[in-house]
C-alpha cells in the first residue's frame, strides 16, 4: 500500500504522498471567447453531465437563434463546463461536463480550460470535478439568493494534482469502467422504457376497448381512438365532471399537494424551498376523488405527466384544473382514460395562446366514454392491479439504476483522490 498524506481538503482527506495540490487558478483559465460576430453556428447544450449538439436550434433559419448565439461562448474539445446556477436546489444534478467538439454554448455556465495539457489532462480534470460535484462541494461556494458560482470564486479552491503518468492511467481505467457501467445503465433504462410503454398500452386498450374481447364494437368517430364497445355512451367531459374552485382564501388549509409525474404527492408547506410562494391563499382546496389536470405549456413535450388522481383532502396550485364528479362514476376509470389521452398527446391540440394553455370551459368539451358503472369498476380494478405489478418492477429497476450510479460515483472518487491505485495489467 502506498504512503498517504493529508490533502488539507475536508471532503478528500488523504492522498498519495507523491501527489500535490494546487489552486485552480494556477492550472486553469476561464474561457470568455464570445461569439460576437456570429461566425460559429454549431450550438451545444449541457445534458445530464455531457455536452451534446443542440437540436432544433438553427441560426440560419431563425433570427432569434442567430441573435442568441452572439452571447454564447466559443468552446473546443477539452473545455470544461460547470453549471454554477441554483446551487441550493438539488434538482440540478451532474453539473460538470467535458466538451468533445468545437461549437458554441450558453455563457450562463462556467467555461474553463487547462493552461498546460502536458501537466493536466482535461479528461482527468473532468473526473475530478465530477467528484467535487458528487460530494456537493460546489454547494458551499456560490453566493447570492440563488447561490450562483462564478470562476473567480471557483479558482480559489484546490485541485488535486497527481503526476501526469498517473493521470493518464486513471483516465484510461475510469473510461473503461465507466463505459461498462453506462452500458449496463442504458440496458436497464431500456427495460424501464419498455415497461412504461407496455403499461401505457394496457391502460389505453382497457379504457377504450373494455375487457371483453368479444364485445360488439362501433366507430367512436374519434380518429385517435377508433372503435369502442357498441353499448358504451359518449359525451363531453362536462356531462360527468364540474370544476372545483374553492380557494384557500383564509389560509387555514396546510396539507400541500403537488402533481408529480402522474401522482398527487404531499409537499412540505414549511420548506424554505424558493420555488414555493409566500402565501397559499390562492391555492384550490381539493378532495379525494378529484382528477387534477396540468393544462399549461401544452407545447412542452416533456415526459412529466399531466393528470393525477387526488387521494386526500388538501390544497394545490390554482394553475391546475380540478375536476370533481357530478354524477355517479368511477373516478379511477376516468383518470385512467384521461391519462391515456394525455400520453396519446390529445391535449396538445386543444390549447391556445403563446403558452398553449387550457381552461375548464375548453377542456370540458373533450369527448369521453361512459361504460356501464359495473364495467367502469371492473376496468379500474383490473388496471389498479396490473399497473401495481408493473410499477413494482419499474421501481426495482430504478433502484438498480440508483445503486449503479452510486457505485460509479464511488469508483471515480476513489481513483481521482488516490484512495485506490489503478491495477497493473
Amino acid at each position: 500500500m502506498r504512503e498517504m498524506k493529508d490533502s488539507g481538503i475536508a471532503w478528500v482527506g488523504n492522498i498519495p504522498t507523491n501527489w500535490g495540490c494546487k489552486p485552480i487558478r494556477a492550472l486553469f483559465h476561464e474561457n470568455r471567447n464570445k461569439n460576437i460576430h456570429g461566425t460559429e453556428t454549431k450550438a451545444l447544450q449541457f445534458k445530464f453531465g455531457t455536452i451534446v449538439p443542440k437540436q432544433n436550434f438553427d441560426a440560419d433559419e431563425d433570427s432569434y437563434v442567430a441573435n442568441t448565439i452572439l452571447n454564447y461562448n466559443i468552446v473546443d474539445a477539452g473545455t470544461l463546463m460547470l453549471n454554477g446556477l441554483n446551487l441550493n436546489f438539488d434538482f440540478v444534478t451532474k453539473r460538470v461536463a467535458l466538451v468533445k467538439e468545437h461549437g458554441v454554448i450558453t455563457s450562463a455556465y462556467i467555461a474553463f480550460e487547462v493552461n498546460d495539457k502536458k501537466s493536466v489532462l482535461p479528461e482527468y480534470a473532468n473526473y475530478l470535478f465530477k467528484s467535487y460535484d458528487n460530494c456537493a462541494a460546489f454547494h458551499n461556494m456560490g453566493g447570492g439568493v440563488r447561490k450562483i458560482l462564478n470562476f473567480d470564486e471557483l479558482k480559489r479552491n484546490q485541485f488535486i494534482l497527481p503526476p501526469y503518468h498517473d493521470q493518464k492511467k486513471i483516465v484510461s481505467y475510469l473510461d473503461v469502467k465507466c463505459n461498462e457501467i453506462d452500458s449496463l445503465s442504458a440496458d436497464i433504462q431500456t427495460q424501464i422504457d419498455t415497461l412504461e410503454h407496455y403499461k401505457r398500452s394496457i391502460i389505453t386498450e382497457a379504457v377504450t376497448k373494455g375487457l371483453n374481447s368479444n364485445a360488439e364494437m362501433k366507430d367512436s368517430g374519434i380518429e385517435y381512438v377508433g372503435e369502442i364497445p357498441a353499448h358504451w355512451n359518449m359525451h363531453p367531459l362536462y356531462v360527468y365532471f364540474g370544476e372545483r374552485k374553492h380557494k384557500n382564501s383564509l389560509g387555514k388549509e396546510n396539507n400541500l399537494l403537488s402533481l408529480s409525474y402522474g401522482n398527487i404527492i404531499r409537499k412540505d408547506i414549511n420548506t424554505s424551498d424558493g420555488l414555493l410562494p409566500e402565501s397559499f391563499n390562492t391555492y384550490n382546496i381539493i378532495e379525494a376523488g378529484d382528477i387534477i389536470i396540468r393544462p399549461t405549456d401544452l407545447q412542452n413535450d416533456k415526459r412529466s405527466l399531466r393528470t393525477g388522481l387526488a387521494k386526500e383532502h388538501g390544497i394545490i396550485t390554482s394553475a391546475y384544473i380540478a375536476l370533481m364528479p357530478t354524477k355517479p362514476v368511477n373516478v379511477a376509470y376516468y383518470h385512467y382514460l384521461l391519462h391515456a389521452f394525455d400520453v396519446m398527446k390529445v391535449f396538445y391540440n386543444m390549447g391556445n395562446g403563446v403558452r398553449q394553455g387550457l381552461n375548464f370551459s375548453e377542456f370540458s368539451r373533450l369527448m369521453v366514454f361512459e361504460p356501464p358503472i359495473k364495467e367502469q369498476n371492473e376496468i379500474a380494478d383490473y388496471l389498479d392491479a396490473k399497473c401495481s405489478e408493473i410499477d413494482k418492477v419499474i421501481a426495482d429497476k430504478n433502484e438498480q439504476l440508483s445503486t449503479i450510479e452510486e457505485y460509479k460515483k464511488s469508483l471515480i472518487y476513489e481513483y481521482v483522490t488516490g484512495k485506490k491505485e489503478v491495477p497493473t495489467a
